[in-house]
C-alpha cells in the first residue's frame, strides 16, 4: 500500500509522468495506471498460510540479552556482538536453532539501530498543515444524555476549525471526518498531524516512527497528503486541536444541547463552524488558496473483512 500511496503522490502532486514513474520504480506502464486509478487497499486472498519467518521466535530473546547489556554495573567492552549472540543462541538452543549468523547480524542491526530525535516545528506555512483528534462530549438526544465522539479537525496557519460528532471512536468514523472535513473546507491540507489512536497507528516504534493502519495509508493515497506522529506522552506537540476540542465543548455543549437525534446536532456543529471561519476570514482565504485539491469521488469510509 506504501508503494501505490507514493506513486499516486508523485504523480498528482509532484508532476510525474506514467513514463517516469515506470523507468524511476522499475514497474510497467499498466501497473502504474491501476494503481493511478484506484486508491483503494489491495486485495489479496491467502490460500496457504505463509510459513513464519525463521527469527520471529528469537528476536524477543536477542531483544532481552541487549537490554541486559545497558544496565549499570556491565562492563562497555563486554557487551553482545552479534556473532556472539549467534554463539550462545547455537549454544543454548542447539536443538532447535538453525539461523545463519548474517541473519543474525542482520536483526541484531535493526535492533539496535538508533534515529536521532525528531522535533516536530510549531510553525507551518498556509495550507501546509492540519492537526486531527477525538474527544468526548454530552449531549441530550431525545431527553436522554448520550455520550458523542466529536472529531476536530483543526487547520496549523489559519486555526479554522472543523468539528463533527460521531457515535463511535472506530475507524469507519475516523475516515468519514476526514472526508467531511476535507469536503468542507474544499481541499486537502499538505500534512496531517496526529497523537497516537489505534484506528491510525498500530505499533509504535523508536522515535517518530509507526506501523500505520493499512487503512490510513489507503486515506493518504486518496487525498494525498502526508501524515505525521506526536510523541507518546507530549500532547504540545499538537496542542491546538487538543485545545480545539475543549473550544467546541465550550462553545457548542454548553448548556448541553437538546437534539431528536445526532444529524441534528451535526447541523448545529456545521453552522457553528462556518461562523468560526468567517472570524479568520484573512488567514483562511491564505490557507484555501495553498490547500490541495480534492479527488475526483470521495472516498470509501467502510472496511471489508473476509467471512
Amino acid at each position: 500500500m506504501v508503494d501505490k500511496e507514493y506513486i499516486r503522490k508523485k504523480h498528482f502532486v509532484d508532476g510525474w509522468s506514467i513514463r517516469e514513474i515506470s523507468r524511476q520504480c522499475k514497474i510497467s506502464r499498466q501497473t502504474v495506471r491501476k494503481m493511478l486509478e484506484d486508491s483503494e487497499v489491495p486485495k489479496y486472498n491467502l490460500t496457504v498460510e505463509r510459513p513464519r519467518p525463521v527469527m520471529e521466535r528469537w528476536i524477543p530473546v536477542i531483544e532481552q540479552w541487549l537490554r541486559e547489556d545497558q544496565r549499570p554495573g556491565v562492563p562497555r567492552k563486554q557487551k553482545h556482538t552479534a556473532v556472539r549472540i549467534h554463539e550462545r543462541l547455537k549454544e543454548e538452543f542447539s536443538d532447535e536453532f538453525d539461523a545463519a549468523e548474517s541473519t543474525v547480524r542482520m536483526w541484531v542491526r535493526r535492533l539496535r539501530n538508533k534515529r536521532p530525535e525528531a522535533y516536530v516545528p510549531l510553525a507551518s506555512d498556509a495550507g501546509e498543515l492540519a492537526q486531527v483528534d477525538f474527544g468526548k462530549a454530552a449531549i441530550r438526544i431525545n431527553g436522554v444524555m448520550t455520550e458523542i465522539s466529536l472529531f476536530v479537525l483543526r487547520l496549523h496557519f489559519s486555526s479554522v476549525i472543523y468539528a463533527r460528532a460521531f457515535s463511535t471512536e472506530k475507524l469507519e468514523a475516523f475516515l468519514e471526518g476526514h472526508r467531511h472535513a476535507f469536503e468542507w473546507l474544499g481541499g486537502v491540507p499538505g500534512s496531517v498531524r496526529y497523537d497516537n489512536p489505534k484506528t491510525a497507528v498500530t505499533k509504535i516504534l523508536a522515535g517518530p516512527l509507526r506501523e500505520e493502519h493499512e487503512m490510513l495509508s489507503s486515506l493518504r493515497a486518496h487525498y494525498l497528503f502526508d501524515s505525521e506522529f506526536c510523541r507518546p506522552g507530549e500532547p504540545h506537540e499538537k496542542g491546538g486541536v487538543e485545545n480545539g476540542v475543549g473550544y467546541v465543548r465550550r462553545h457548542v455543549c454548553v448548556p448541553v444541547p437538546e437534539v431528536r437525534h445526532l444529524d441534528e446536532f451535526n447541523m448545529i456543529l456545521e453552522r457553528w463552524c462556518n461562523t468560526q471561519r468567517e472570524k479568520s476570514m484573512l488567514a483562511w482565504m491564505q490557507d484555501k488558496q495553498e490547500l490541495r485539491p480534492l479527488p475526483v469521488h470521495p472516498h470509501r469510509c467502510a472496511t471489508s473483512h473476509a467471512v
